[in-house]
Protein backbone atom coordinates (compact mmCIF):
# COMPACT_ATOMS: atom_id res chain seq x y z
CA UNK A 1 0.00 0.00 0.00
CA UNK A 2 2.82 2.41 0.93
CA UNK A 3 4.55 1.61 -2.36
CA UNK A 4 1.37 2.43 -4.35
CA UNK A 5 0.95 5.74 -2.53
CA UNK A 6 4.61 6.49 -3.14
CA UNK A 7 4.20 5.83 -6.88
CA UNK A 8 1.12 8.08 -7.04
CA UNK A 9 2.94 10.90 -5.25
CA UNK A 10 5.97 10.52 -7.52
CA UNK A 11 3.69 10.68 -10.57
CA UNK A 12 2.07 13.87 -9.25
CA UNK A 13 5.51 15.34 -8.61
CA UNK A 14 6.63 14.43 -12.13
CA UNK A 15 3.56 16.16 -13.63
CA UNK A 16 4.26 19.28 -11.55
CA UNK A 17 7.91 19.30 -12.61
CA UNK A 18 6.97 18.91 -16.27
CA UNK A 19 4.54 21.81 -15.94
CA UNK A 20 7.22 23.96 -14.32
CA UNK A 21 9.73 23.04 -17.02
CA UNK A 22 7.17 23.85 -19.72
CA UNK A 23 6.43 27.23 -18.14
CA UNK A 24 10.13 27.94 -17.67
CA UNK A 25 10.79 27.05 -21.29
CA UNK A 26 8.09 29.47 -22.41
CA UNK A 27 9.61 32.22 -20.23
CA UNK A 28 13.25 31.66 -21.19
CA UNK A 29 15.20 34.76 -22.22
CA UNK A 30 17.26 34.38 -25.38
CA UNK A 31 20.91 33.45 -24.90
CA UNK A 32 22.00 35.25 -28.06
CA UNK A 33 20.29 38.68 -28.08
CA UNK A 34 18.71 40.83 -25.35
CA UNK A 35 17.88 44.47 -26.13
CA UNK A 36 17.40 45.54 -22.51
CA UNK A 37 20.80 46.54 -21.07
CA UNK A 38 19.53 46.31 -17.49
CA UNK A 39 20.56 49.88 -16.62
CA UNK A 40 17.52 51.78 -17.93
CA UNK A 41 18.97 51.82 -21.44
CA UNK A 42 18.41 49.60 -24.47
CA UNK A 43 20.29 48.72 -27.63
CA UNK A 44 18.97 48.37 -31.14
CA UNK A 45 17.57 46.29 -32.65
CA UNK A 46 14.94 45.73 -29.97
CA UNK A 47 13.88 42.61 -31.93
CA UNK A 48 16.87 41.12 -33.73
CA UNK A 49 14.76 38.93 -36.00
CA UNK A 50 12.92 39.23 -39.31
CA UNK A 51 9.70 40.99 -38.28
CA UNK A 52 9.55 43.19 -41.34
CA UNK A 53 7.26 46.14 -42.09
CA UNK A 54 6.23 46.55 -38.43
CA UNK A 55 3.12 48.41 -37.35
CA UNK A 56 2.24 49.01 -33.72
CA UNK A 57 -0.33 50.52 -31.37
CA UNK A 58 -0.80 51.10 -27.66
CA UNK A 59 -4.01 49.98 -25.94
CA UNK A 60 -4.00 51.02 -22.30
CA UNK A 61 -0.69 49.88 -20.84
CA UNK A 62 0.02 47.35 -23.60
CA UNK A 63 1.88 47.75 -26.87
CA UNK A 64 1.10 45.43 -29.77
CA UNK A 65 3.15 45.03 -32.93
CA UNK A 66 2.45 43.07 -36.12
CA UNK A 67 4.54 42.45 -39.21
CA UNK A 68 4.55 41.01 -42.71
CA UNK A 69 4.58 37.22 -42.95
CA UNK A 70 4.44 36.66 -46.71
CA UNK A 71 3.60 32.96 -47.24
CA UNK A 72 4.80 31.69 -43.86
CA UNK A 73 2.02 30.12 -41.78
CA UNK A 74 0.75 30.83 -39.20
CA UNK A 75 0.86 34.39 -40.49
CA UNK A 76 0.46 37.94 -39.22
CA UNK A 77 2.54 37.50 -36.06
CA UNK A 78 1.45 39.52 -33.02
CA UNK A 79 4.09 40.72 -30.54
CA UNK A 80 3.47 42.29 -27.14
CA UNK A 81 5.45 44.63 -24.92
CA UNK A 82 4.90 46.72 -21.83
CA UNK A 83 7.83 49.09 -22.45
CA UNK A 84 8.60 48.98 -26.23
CA UNK A 85 11.95 47.27 -25.53
CA UNK A 86 11.10 43.82 -24.18
CA UNK A 87 8.94 42.04 -26.77
CA UNK A 88 7.40 38.57 -26.80
CA UNK A 89 5.52 36.75 -29.54
CA UNK A 90 1.97 36.09 -28.29
CA UNK A 91 0.08 34.80 -31.32
CA UNK A 92 -0.89 35.06 -34.97
CA UNK A 93 -3.97 36.55 -36.60
CA UNK A 94 -3.82 34.25 -39.64
CA UNK A 95 -3.97 30.49 -39.08
CA UNK A 96 -4.29 29.71 -42.80
CA UNK A 97 -3.85 31.97 -45.78
CA UNK A 98 -6.59 32.52 -48.37
CA UNK A 99 -7.11 31.49 -51.11
CA UNK A 100 -6.42 28.26 -49.23
CA UNK A 101 -5.72 25.97 -52.18
CA UNK A 102 -3.41 28.50 -53.84
CA UNK A 103 -1.30 28.83 -50.70
CA UNK A 104 -1.13 25.08 -50.09
CA UNK A 105 1.99 25.24 -52.26
CA UNK A 106 5.00 27.50 -51.74
CA UNK A 107 4.51 30.96 -53.27
CA UNK A 108 7.75 32.74 -52.41
CA UNK A 109 7.35 36.51 -52.16
CA UNK A 110 3.55 36.51 -52.19
CA UNK A 111 1.04 36.49 -49.37
CA UNK A 112 0.94 39.02 -46.52
CA UNK A 113 2.84 42.21 -47.29
CA UNK A 114 3.00 45.27 -44.99
CA UNK A 115 -0.09 45.19 -42.70
CA UNK A 116 -1.53 47.73 -40.28
CA UNK A 117 -3.21 47.32 -36.90
CA UNK A 118 -5.66 49.70 -35.22
CA UNK A 119 -7.98 49.59 -32.19
CA UNK A 120 -11.43 51.10 -32.78
CA UNK A 121 -14.77 50.73 -30.97
CA UNK A 122 -13.26 48.10 -28.63
CA UNK A 123 -12.08 45.94 -31.54
CA UNK A 124 -8.72 45.22 -33.11
CA UNK A 125 -8.57 45.71 -36.89
CA UNK A 126 -5.78 44.33 -39.08
CA UNK A 127 -5.71 45.37 -42.73
CA UNK A 128 -3.24 43.43 -44.83
CA UNK A 129 -2.44 43.36 -48.54
CA UNK A 130 -1.89 40.40 -50.80
CA UNK A 131 -0.27 41.87 -53.93
CA UNK A 132 -1.89 39.21 -56.15
CA UNK A 133 -5.43 39.30 -54.75
CA UNK A 134 -6.17 42.56 -52.95
CA UNK A 135 -6.67 44.09 -49.51
CA UNK A 136 -8.05 42.01 -46.62
CA UNK A 137 -9.47 42.80 -43.19
CA UNK A 138 -9.51 40.56 -40.11
CA UNK A 139 -10.92 41.64 -36.71
CA UNK A 140 -10.98 40.47 -33.10
CA UNK A 141 -12.41 41.75 -29.82
CA UNK A 142 -9.35 40.43 -27.97
CA UNK A 143 -5.76 40.52 -29.17
CA UNK A 144 -5.42 36.75 -28.69
CA UNK A 145 -8.47 36.16 -30.87
CA UNK A 146 -10.41 34.54 -32.19
CA UNK A 147 -9.67 36.52 -35.35
CA UNK A 148 -12.36 36.67 -38.02
CA UNK A 149 -11.95 35.02 -41.40
CA UNK A 150 -10.27 37.57 -43.68
CA UNK A 151 -12.68 39.66 -45.76
CA UNK A 152 -11.51 40.98 -49.13
CA UNK A 153 -12.41 44.69 -48.89
CA UNK A 154 -11.05 45.42 -52.37
CA UNK A 155 -9.89 42.95 -55.00
CA UNK A 156 -7.07 43.83 -57.36
CA UNK A 157 -3.45 43.22 -58.28
CA UNK A 158 -0.73 45.46 -56.89
CA UNK A 159 -2.76 47.07 -54.08
CA UNK A 160 -0.36 47.10 -51.14
CA UNK A 161 0.37 48.48 -47.68
CA UNK A 162 -3.09 49.66 -46.50
CA UNK A 163 -3.75 51.68 -43.35
CA UNK A 164 -7.14 53.01 -42.12
CA UNK A 165 -8.09 56.24 -40.41
CA UNK A 166 -11.37 56.92 -38.58
CA UNK A 167 -11.95 60.65 -38.93
CA UNK A 168 -13.63 62.98 -36.44
CA UNK A 169 -16.78 63.25 -38.60
CA UNK A 170 -17.34 59.48 -38.59
CA UNK A 171 -16.00 58.86 -42.07
CA UNK A 172 -13.44 56.09 -42.63
CA UNK A 173 -10.52 56.31 -45.03
CA UNK A 174 -7.81 54.01 -46.30
CA UNK A 175 -4.36 54.97 -47.56
CA UNK A 176 -2.32 52.54 -49.65
CA UNK A 177 0.44 52.22 -52.25
CA UNK A 178 1.01 50.18 -55.43
CA UNK A 179 3.44 47.36 -56.22
CA UNK A 180 5.17 48.00 -59.53
CA UNK A 181 5.67 44.28 -60.08
CA UNK A 182 1.90 43.74 -60.29
CA UNK A 183 0.34 47.13 -61.04
CA UNK A 184 2.92 48.46 -63.49
CA UNK A 185 3.12 51.71 -61.48
CA UNK A 186 4.71 52.50 -58.12
CA UNK A 187 5.76 55.32 -55.76
CA UNK A 188 2.19 56.62 -55.62
CA UNK A 189 0.12 57.13 -52.46
CA UNK A 190 -3.68 57.13 -52.75
CA UNK A 191 -6.59 57.65 -50.35
CA UNK A 192 -9.97 55.93 -50.64
CA UNK A 193 -13.12 56.06 -48.56
CA UNK A 194 -14.44 52.98 -46.77
CA UNK A 195 -17.94 52.23 -45.57
CA UNK A 196 -18.62 53.02 -41.91
CA UNK A 197 -17.88 49.40 -40.92
CA UNK A 198 -14.48 49.59 -42.62
CA UNK A 199 -15.26 46.42 -44.57
CA UNK A 200 -15.51 47.76 -48.13
CA UNK A 201 -13.94 50.42 -50.35
CA UNK A 202 -16.71 52.76 -51.55
CA UNK A 203 -14.82 55.35 -53.61
CA UNK A 204 -12.33 55.63 -56.42
CA UNK A 205 -8.71 56.41 -55.47
CA UNK A 206 -7.49 59.98 -55.05
CA UNK A 207 -3.76 60.36 -55.62
CA UNK A 208 -2.38 62.41 -52.74
CA UNK A 209 1.34 62.13 -53.51
CA UNK A 210 3.52 61.11 -56.45
CA UNK A 211 7.01 60.24 -55.26
CA UNK A 212 8.51 59.02 -58.51
CA UNK A 213 10.89 61.99 -58.83
CA UNK A 214 11.76 62.97 -55.26
CA UNK A 215 10.97 59.73 -53.40
CA UNK A 216 11.28 56.64 -55.60
CA UNK A 217 9.95 53.33 -54.23
CA UNK A 218 7.53 55.20 -51.98
CA UNK A 219 5.42 52.62 -50.13
CA UNK A 220 4.28 51.40 -46.70
CA UNK A 221 2.13 54.43 -45.71
CA UNK A 222 0.70 54.82 -42.20
CA UNK A 223 -2.19 57.23 -41.53
CA UNK A 224 -2.49 59.52 -38.45
CA UNK A 225 -4.22 62.74 -37.38
CA UNK A 226 -2.81 65.29 -34.92
CA UNK A 227 -3.48 68.97 -34.20
CA UNK A 228 -5.74 69.29 -37.23
CA UNK A 229 -3.17 67.79 -39.62
CA UNK A 230 -3.47 64.52 -41.50
CA UNK A 231 -0.10 62.73 -41.52
CA UNK A 232 1.12 59.98 -43.81
CA UNK A 233 4.35 58.34 -42.64
CA UNK A 234 5.96 56.45 -45.53
CA UNK A 235 9.36 54.98 -46.39
CA UNK A 236 11.06 55.89 -49.65
CA UNK A 237 14.32 55.31 -51.48
CA UNK A 238 14.40 51.52 -51.31
CA UNK A 239 14.36 48.89 -48.59
CA UNK A 240 18.08 48.88 -47.78
CA UNK A 241 19.03 52.41 -48.86
CA UNK A 242 16.09 54.70 -48.16
CA UNK A 243 14.76 57.26 -45.72
CA UNK A 244 11.66 58.01 -43.66
CA UNK A 245 9.29 60.47 -45.28
CA UNK A 246 6.36 62.25 -43.64
CA UNK A 247 3.57 64.03 -45.53
CA UNK A 248 1.07 66.42 -43.90
CA UNK A 249 -2.04 68.31 -44.92
CA UNK A 250 -5.06 70.04 -43.37
CA UNK A 251 -7.22 68.25 -45.95
CA UNK A 252 -7.36 64.47 -46.13
CA UNK A 253 -7.00 64.55 -49.92
CA UNK A 254 -4.17 67.08 -49.83
CA UNK A 255 -2.23 68.77 -51.17
CA UNK A 256 0.40 67.31 -48.84
CA UNK A 257 3.66 68.92 -47.75
CA UNK A 258 6.74 66.71 -47.75
CA UNK A 259 9.60 66.33 -45.27
CA UNK A 260 12.35 63.75 -44.68
CA UNK A 261 12.35 63.16 -40.92
CA UNK A 262 15.00 60.42 -40.58
CA UNK A 263 17.78 58.94 -42.65
CA UNK A 264 20.93 56.93 -42.04
CA UNK A 265 23.13 59.90 -41.28
CA UNK A 266 26.55 58.77 -40.07
CA UNK A 267 25.26 55.56 -38.48
CA UNK A 268 25.63 51.93 -39.64
CA UNK A 269 21.83 51.57 -39.71
CA UNK A 270 21.03 51.36 -43.43
CA UNK A 271 17.60 52.23 -44.84
CA UNK A 272 16.04 53.17 -41.49
CA UNK A 273 12.34 53.43 -42.29
CA UNK A 274 8.84 51.95 -42.46
CA UNK A 275 7.10 51.54 -39.19
CA UNK A 276 4.82 52.98 -36.57
CA UNK A 277 4.47 56.04 -34.37
CA UNK A 278 3.33 55.20 -30.84
CA UNK A 279 3.15 57.22 -27.62
CA UNK A 280 3.46 56.19 -24.00
CA UNK A 281 1.10 56.78 -21.10
CA UNK A 282 3.51 59.49 -19.91
CA UNK A 283 3.30 61.44 -23.18
CA UNK A 284 6.53 60.34 -24.89
CA UNK A 285 6.61 59.67 -28.64
CA UNK A 286 8.50 56.75 -30.20
CA UNK A 287 8.91 55.18 -33.63
CA UNK A 288 9.38 51.48 -34.45
CA UNK A 289 10.91 50.65 -37.83
CA UNK A 290 12.98 48.03 -39.62
CA UNK A 291 16.53 47.76 -40.91
CA UNK A 292 17.27 45.36 -43.76
CA UNK A 293 20.17 43.08 -42.75
CA UNK A 294 20.28 40.88 -45.84
CA UNK A 295 20.40 37.21 -44.79
CA UNK A 296 19.23 38.09 -41.27
CA UNK A 297 16.09 39.75 -42.59
CA UNK A 298 14.46 43.01 -41.55
CA UNK A 299 15.03 43.59 -37.85
CA UNK A 300 13.12 46.01 -35.62
CA UNK A 301 14.58 49.22 -34.16
CA UNK A 302 13.11 51.70 -31.68
CA UNK A 303 13.74 55.45 -32.08
CA UNK A 304 12.90 58.40 -29.88
CA UNK A 305 10.60 60.90 -31.59
CA UNK A 306 9.55 64.47 -30.90
CA UNK A 307 7.34 67.07 -32.55
CA UNK A 308 8.81 70.38 -33.76
CA UNK A 309 6.50 72.88 -35.48
CA UNK A 310 3.97 70.08 -36.10
CA UNK A 311 6.58 67.91 -37.84
CA UNK A 312 7.94 64.71 -36.30
CA UNK A 313 11.69 64.34 -35.82
CA UNK A 314 12.70 60.68 -35.54
CA UNK A 315 15.96 59.58 -33.93
CA UNK A 316 18.53 62.15 -32.79
CA UNK A 317 18.82 65.44 -34.67
CA UNK A 318 22.48 66.32 -34.09
CA UNK A 319 22.67 69.33 -36.40
CA UNK A 320 19.19 70.75 -35.75
CA UNK A 321 17.97 70.52 -39.34
CA UNK A 322 14.75 68.74 -38.40
CA UNK A 323 15.97 65.37 -39.66
CA UNK A 324 17.11 62.69 -37.23
CA UNK A 325 19.37 59.68 -37.46
CA UNK A 326 18.99 56.33 -35.67
CA UNK A 327 20.25 55.65 -32.15
CA UNK A 328 22.22 52.53 -31.29
CA UNK A 329 21.89 52.83 -27.48
CA UNK A 330 19.37 55.04 -25.72
CA UNK A 331 17.43 55.48 -22.50
CA UNK A 332 14.36 53.28 -22.24
CA UNK A 333 10.88 54.73 -22.73
CA UNK A 334 9.14 56.08 -19.64
CA UNK A 335 6.02 53.96 -19.22
CA UNK A 336 5.53 54.68 -15.52
CA UNK A 337 7.17 51.53 -14.16
CA UNK A 338 9.83 48.89 -14.93
CA UNK A 339 9.19 45.48 -16.43
CA UNK A 340 11.15 42.24 -16.57
CA UNK A 341 13.51 41.38 -19.41
CA UNK A 342 11.76 39.41 -22.15
CA UNK A 343 12.57 38.23 -25.67
CA UNK A 344 10.91 36.45 -28.55
CA UNK A 345 11.27 32.68 -28.00
CA UNK A 346 13.90 30.80 -30.00
CA UNK A 347 14.80 27.63 -28.05
CA UNK A 348 12.08 24.95 -27.85
CA UNK A 349 12.11 21.96 -25.52
CA UNK A 350 8.81 20.68 -27.01
CA UNK A 351 7.35 20.17 -23.54
CA UNK A 352 4.01 21.75 -24.41
CA UNK A 353 0.99 20.19 -26.12
CA UNK A 354 0.74 23.27 -28.35
CA UNK A 355 3.23 24.33 -30.98
CA UNK A 356 5.56 27.10 -29.88
CA UNK A 357 4.74 30.33 -31.65
CA UNK A 358 8.10 30.98 -33.33
CA UNK A 359 7.61 28.09 -35.77
CA UNK A 360 6.11 28.62 -39.22
CA UNK A 361 5.51 26.43 -42.27
CA UNK A 362 6.32 27.55 -45.82
CA UNK A 363 2.70 27.14 -46.97
CA UNK A 364 -0.72 26.26 -45.56
CA UNK A 365 0.05 23.07 -43.61
CA UNK A 366 -1.64 19.73 -43.26
CA UNK A 367 -2.26 18.78 -39.64
CA UNK A 368 -0.38 15.49 -40.02
CA UNK A 369 2.97 17.08 -40.90
CA UNK A 370 3.90 17.45 -37.22
CA UNK A 371 2.17 17.01 -33.89
CA UNK A 372 3.13 18.06 -30.36
CA UNK A 373 2.80 15.45 -27.64
CA UNK A 374 2.48 15.29 -23.86
CA UNK A 375 5.66 13.21 -23.77
CA UNK A 376 8.20 15.99 -24.26
CA UNK A 377 8.85 15.75 -28.00
CA UNK A 378 7.48 16.88 -31.36
CA UNK A 379 6.61 14.03 -33.69
CA UNK A 380 7.15 14.76 -37.39
CA UNK A 381 5.84 12.59 -40.23
CA UNK A 382 7.36 12.25 -43.66
CA UNK A 383 5.68 14.09 -46.53
CA UNK A 384 5.78 12.99 -50.17
CA UNK A 385 8.26 15.09 -52.15
CA UNK A 386 6.83 15.83 -55.57
CA UNK A 387 9.04 14.88 -58.52
CA UNK A 388 8.54 18.41 -59.87
CA UNK A 389 10.47 19.91 -56.95
CA UNK A 390 14.10 20.47 -57.97
CA UNK A 391 15.15 21.39 -54.42
CA UNK A 392 14.07 22.01 -50.82
CA UNK A 393 13.28 25.61 -51.82
CA UNK A 394 9.85 24.28 -52.83
CA UNK A 395 9.11 22.12 -49.76
CA UNK A 396 5.94 23.37 -48.03
CA UNK A 397 6.64 21.20 -44.97
CA UNK A 398 9.75 22.96 -43.69
CA UNK A 399 9.09 23.91 -40.08
CA UNK A 400 11.31 26.95 -39.59
CA UNK A 401 11.99 29.97 -37.44
CA UNK A 402 13.69 33.31 -37.97
CA UNK A 403 17.38 33.82 -37.20
CA UNK A 404 17.62 35.40 -33.72
CA UNK A 405 21.04 37.11 -33.88
CA UNK A 406 24.07 37.70 -36.09
CA UNK A 407 25.92 34.85 -34.38
CA UNK A 408 24.34 31.77 -32.81
CA UNK A 409 24.36 27.98 -32.75
CA UNK A 410 21.23 25.91 -33.39
CA UNK A 411 21.20 22.27 -32.28
CA UNK A 412 18.39 19.73 -32.66
CA UNK A 413 18.23 16.38 -30.90
CA UNK A 414 16.18 13.89 -32.91
CA UNK A 415 15.17 10.24 -32.94
CA UNK A 416 14.99 9.03 -36.56
CA UNK A 417 12.56 6.11 -37.00
CA UNK A 418 11.95 5.70 -40.73
CA UNK A 419 9.64 3.15 -42.30
CA UNK A 420 10.52 3.48 -45.98
CA UNK A 421 13.69 3.63 -47.99
CA UNK A 422 14.32 7.22 -49.08
CA UNK A 423 12.76 8.88 -46.03
CA UNK A 424 14.94 11.86 -45.12
CA UNK A 425 15.04 14.17 -42.10
CA UNK A 426 17.08 17.34 -42.20
CA UNK A 427 18.18 20.56 -40.51
CA UNK A 428 18.24 23.39 -43.05
CA UNK A 429 19.25 27.02 -43.40
CA UNK A 430 16.85 28.18 -46.10
CA UNK A 431 17.24 31.09 -48.52
CA UNK A 432 17.84 31.46 -52.25
CA UNK A 433 21.17 29.83 -51.40
CA UNK A 434 20.69 27.05 -48.86
CA UNK A 435 22.26 23.99 -47.30
CA UNK A 436 21.13 21.19 -45.03
CA UNK A 437 22.42 18.22 -43.10
CA UNK A 438 20.18 15.14 -43.11
CA UNK A 439 19.81 11.46 -42.36
CA UNK A 440 18.31 9.20 -45.03
CA UNK A 441 17.17 5.58 -44.87
CA UNK A 442 18.82 3.29 -47.40
CA UNK A 443 18.44 -0.44 -47.96
CA UNK A 444 21.16 -1.38 -45.48
CA UNK A 445 20.72 1.35 -42.87
CA UNK A 446 20.62 5.07 -42.16
CA UNK A 447 23.20 7.37 -43.72
CA UNK A 448 24.34 10.93 -43.15
CA UNK A 449 23.99 13.35 -46.06
CA UNK A 450 24.81 16.97 -46.86
CA UNK A 451 23.20 19.04 -49.59
CA UNK A 452 23.56 22.58 -50.87
CA UNK A 453 22.05 24.74 -53.58
CA UNK A 454 22.82 28.11 -55.13
CA UNK A 455 20.18 30.30 -56.79
CA UNK A 456 17.37 27.97 -55.77
CA UNK A 457 14.80 30.51 -56.96
CA UNK A 458 16.02 29.83 -60.51
CA UNK A 459 15.12 26.14 -60.15
CA UNK A 460 18.73 25.06 -59.65
CA UNK A 461 19.08 21.47 -58.45
CA UNK A 462 20.71 20.50 -55.18
CA UNK A 463 24.23 19.09 -54.93
CA UNK A 464 24.17 16.10 -52.58
CA UNK A 465 27.14 14.55 -50.77
CA UNK A 466 26.58 11.17 -49.16
CA UNK A 467 28.24 10.53 -45.84
CA UNK A 468 28.90 7.71 -43.43
CA UNK A 469 26.52 5.12 -42.06
CA UNK A 470 25.06 6.02 -38.68
CA UNK A 471 24.84 3.56 -35.81
CA UNK A 472 22.17 5.21 -33.66
CA UNK A 473 18.65 6.41 -34.31
CA UNK A 474 19.38 9.27 -31.90
CA UNK A 475 21.24 12.06 -33.70
CA UNK A 476 22.23 15.64 -32.93
CA UNK A 477 22.22 18.04 -35.88
CA UNK A 478 23.90 21.44 -35.51
CA UNK A 479 24.52 24.60 -37.49
CA UNK A 480 26.84 27.32 -36.24
CA UNK A 481 26.13 30.75 -37.72
CA UNK A 482 28.99 33.25 -37.60
CA UNK A 483 29.21 36.94 -38.49
CA UNK A 484 28.30 37.52 -42.11
CA UNK A 485 25.76 34.66 -41.97
CA UNK A 486 28.46 32.02 -42.53
CA UNK A 487 26.96 28.64 -41.62
CA UNK A 488 28.86 25.48 -40.66
CA UNK A 489 26.99 22.19 -40.22
CA UNK A 490 27.93 19.29 -37.94
CA UNK A 491 26.43 16.22 -36.29
CA UNK A 492 26.95 13.93 -33.32
CA UNK A 493 25.66 10.56 -32.13
CA UNK A 494 26.46 11.18 -28.46
CA UNK A 495 25.76 14.91 -28.07
CA UNK A 496 29.35 15.67 -27.09
CA UNK A 497 31.64 15.07 -30.04
CA UNK A 498 30.50 16.86 -33.21
CA UNK A 499 31.89 16.22 -36.71
CA UNK A 500 31.78 18.95 -39.33
CA UNK A 501 30.26 18.04 -42.70
CA UNK A 502 30.07 19.77 -46.08
CA UNK A 503 31.33 23.15 -47.12
CA UNK A 504 30.40 26.35 -45.33
CA UNK A 505 27.33 28.20 -46.55
CA UNK A 506 27.08 31.97 -46.71
CA UNK A 507 23.36 32.31 -46.15
CA UNK A 508 21.25 34.46 -48.44
CA UNK A 509 17.78 35.88 -47.88
CA UNK A 510 14.70 34.36 -49.42
CA UNK A 511 12.13 36.36 -51.37
CA UNK A 512 11.61 39.51 -49.20
CA UNK A 513 12.52 37.49 -46.09
CA UNK A 514 15.68 36.60 -44.22
CA UNK A 515 17.15 33.13 -44.16
CA UNK A 516 15.36 30.73 -41.83
CA UNK A 517 16.54 27.77 -39.76
CA UNK A 518 14.28 24.76 -39.83
CA UNK A 519 13.48 21.06 -39.94
CA UNK A 520 11.88 18.88 -42.60
CA UNK A 521 10.95 15.24 -43.17
CA UNK A 522 10.28 13.90 -46.68
CA UNK A 523 9.75 10.62 -48.49
CA UNK A 524 9.85 9.49 -52.13
CA UNK A 525 7.10 6.87 -52.29
CA UNK A 526 3.31 7.14 -52.23
CA UNK A 527 2.01 5.17 -49.28
CA UNK A 528 -0.74 5.11 -46.69
CA UNK A 529 1.66 5.41 -43.76
CA UNK A 530 4.81 7.22 -42.69
CA UNK A 531 7.92 6.81 -40.65
CA UNK A 532 8.40 9.23 -37.78
CA UNK A 533 11.09 11.48 -36.39
CA UNK A 534 10.77 12.66 -32.81
CA UNK A 535 12.38 16.03 -32.11
CA UNK A 536 13.36 16.07 -28.45
CA UNK A 537 14.52 19.70 -28.43
CA UNK A 538 15.79 22.57 -30.56
CA UNK A 539 18.19 24.91 -28.77
CA UNK A 540 19.62 28.29 -29.70
CA UNK A 541 22.87 29.12 -27.90
CA UNK A 542 26.02 31.18 -28.38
Amino acid sequence: MKLSIHKIEMKKLLIILLSICSYASAQTVSKVWVADNGNNTYKNPVVNADYSDPDAIRVGDDFYMISSSFTHIPGLPILHSKDLVNWTLIGHALKRQPPFEYFSTVQHGGGVWAPSIRYHNNEFYIYYPDPDFGIYLTKAKKINGPWSEPVLIEAGKGLIDPCPLWDDDGKVYLVHAYAGSRAGIKSLIVVKELNKEGTKVISDPVMVFDGRVTDPTLEGPKFYKRNGYYYIFAPAGGVSTGWQLVLRSKNIYGPYERKVVMDRGLTPVNGPHQGAWVNTQTGEDWFLHFQDKDAYGRVVHLQPMKWVNDWPVIGVDKDGDGKGEPVLVYKKPNVGKSYRVATVADTDEFNSTSMSLQWQWQANPQQYWAMPTASGFLRMFSVLKADSMPSAWYYPNILAQKTPADEFTATAKISFQPKWEGERFGLIVLGVDFAYISVVKKQDGNYLSFASCRDADKKTKETVQDGEKLNSKDIYFRVKVSSGAVCEFSYSEDGNSFKTVGEKLTAKPGRWVGAKVGLFFTRQNKTNDSGVTDVDWFRIEK
